[in-house]
């Protein structure tokens, strides 16, 4: 379900991973507008160091510190989280939302592309949950919030198995998580998953396309700052699992009861929809290996902002039409 807006209190020291674009930029100044204590992370350092500029002036009483670092490196990710408690004394919240995407084939995505997927969007967030742990163990609190989505956690789609597959490891990593800490007396400390639907960042335009397909059109998105105070919110009111984005809920139950519609629509759809005829593509690995420099940034161009207003003006349309029916129903003389 969505969340409410809830805030964490000024002062929160929240690392997020990812933090250079989309939703991890997003989260990370979304907490800082609240005046939390941000350490940010991600591979692009010049667009982090924006990203820490940007948080530090978001609230009087934010403040803001980038450690570039690659989070498949289990040395490097656990520096960070040393530069969060070296600065802050603590961590109260750890985002993991770093995450790269891979289009392609399950059977023509190259060995080496998929293992990298793998290792950023599975292992990176495995090492950022080894790193905040033991501070958290000490302290008896803290969350941890992981970035999956309803692409893999309720849906599935061609071309898209091994973002899909990762982003259902974690809804698993994370629930496995929750058991242990339970047994381990850990009570304190909230393990949260968060699926977003389609969201408005550069994810199509860094991730990796072995289709040779140009994407043409993509289901309705949200905007990452929409994502971001669900992250925030989830933060204040930990929730072992949180849907955000259009069709979210939907989507899911939609699934449940109807599984095989669903797949064969999904399947149509993106077949001869959303992407465009073969070779209007060329093949690249994206931002698999390289940062994404200086194409990061939190919206990916597809006016999220406009098709929200639009969804909502057209359901407060439909809803005074139906209100307005329902009245000249009421209102009609009745027969003797």
């Amino acid at each position: 379900m969505g969340t409410g807006r809830r805030t964490t209190p000024p002062g929160t020291v929240v690392v997020v991973t990812g933090a250079s674009s989309g939703i991890g930029r997003a989260v990370a100044r979304a907490f800082a507008a609240s005046g939390a204590r941000v350490v940010v992370t991600a591979r692009s350092t010049d667009a982090l160091d924006e990203v820490a500029r940007q948080c530090a002036e978001a609230h009087p009483l934010a403040e803001a510190v980038a450690v570039p670092a690659d989070v498949t490196d289990p040395a490097a990710t656990a520096r960070v989280a040393r530069t969060a408690l070296d600065r802050y004394g603590r961590i109260d919240v750890w985002v993991n939302a770093a995450g790269v995407g891979v289009l392609g084939r399950l059977d023509r995505v190259p060995p080496g592309d998929a293992r990298r997927l793998w290792e950023v969007n599975v292992l990176g967030a495995l090492h950022g949950t080894q790193a905040a742990l033991p501070s958290m163990r000490r302290r008896g609190r803290g969350v941890v919030i992981g970035l999956s989505s309803v692409l893999g956690g309720a849906v599935e789609a061609p071309y898209q198995g091994h973002y899909a597959a990762s982003k259902a490891a974690l809804i698993t990593l994370d629930e496995v998580l929750r058991q242990e800490l339970l047994l381990s007396g850990d009570h304190g400390i909230a393990v949260c998953t968060v699926l977003p639907t389609g969201v408005d960042t550069p994810f199509f335009r860094h991730a990796a396309n072995h289709t040779g397909r140009r994407l043409r059109a993509l289901p309705s998105v949200a905007t990452p700052e929409r994502v971001a105070r669900a992250v925030v919110a989830t933060a204040a009111r930990p929730r072992r699992r949180v849907t955000v984005g259009p069709g979210s809920l939907f989507l899911p139950a939609a699934h449940a009861l109807a599984p095989g519609l669903v797949r064969r629509v999904i399947r149509r759809r993106t077949e001869r929809h959303y992407f465009d005829a073969p070779g209007t593509a060329p093949v690249t690995d994206g931002i698999l290996r390289d940062p994404s420099g200086d194409t990061a940034s939190v919206t990916g161009g597809r006016h999220a902002r406009v098709r929200t207003a639009g969804r909502r003006t057209a359901a407060l349309a439909a809803g005074a039409g139906a209100g307005l029916v329902v009245r000249a129903l009421r209102a009609r003389p009745r027969l003797p």
